[in-house]
C-alpha cells in the first residue's frame, strides 16, 4: 500500500521479489481484501528472481567483498573519497574478471544439512 501511494501518477509498478511464498497476489489479497487487494496487485509488475543461484545472493556477496576488502574497518571522510575508491575498486575486479566461486552444491547443503538420506526435488 505504501509503495502504491508514494508512486501514485504511475500506470504500473515494478517489484523485484525472491520467491518467498508470502510475495504473491494471495497474500496481497488476505492483507487488504479483495476489491483494495486486486486492485493494488494489477498495479504491480511483478519480477521473481530465481529460485537456485539467485542474482540476490551473487549482490549479497559482492556488497559483503566491497565492505571487507574496499572499505575494510576504516572510516571515509567525505563521499567524493568513498565513491573515488568504490568506484576504482569496481574498476579492479572488473578488469581482473574476478568472479564467485561457487562450492556449496546442493549435495554438499544437504550433507551439511543432514539430509543426506533425502533425495533432491528438482
Amino acid at each position: 500500500m505504501e509503495i502504491v501511494a508514494r508512486y501514485p501518477q504511475a500506470w504500473t509498478i515494478h517489484l523485484v521479489l525472491d520467491n518467498l511464498n508470502i510475495h504473491g497476489r494471495k497474500s496481497l489479497l488476505k492483507r487488504y481484501g479483495e476489491s483494495l487487494g486486486g486492485l493494488l496487485w494489477e498495479r504491480f509488475t511483478i519480477h521473481y528472481t530465481p529460485k537456485h543461484g539467485s542474482w540476490l545472493n551473487q549482490a549479497e556477496i559482492e556488497a559483503s567483498l566491497l565492505s571487507r576488502l574496499c572499505l575494510g574497518q576504516r572510516r571515509t571522510g567525505d563521499l567524493a573519497t568513498l565513491r573515488y575508491e568504490v568506484h576504482a575498486w569496481g574498476r579492479r575486479i572488473n578488469r581482473d574478471r574476478t568472479t564467485i566461486d561457487w562450492k556449496f552444491t546442493p549435495r554438499k547443503a544437504r550433507r551439511k544439512l543432514h539430509y543426506s538420506t533425502m533425495r533432491a526435488r528438482y
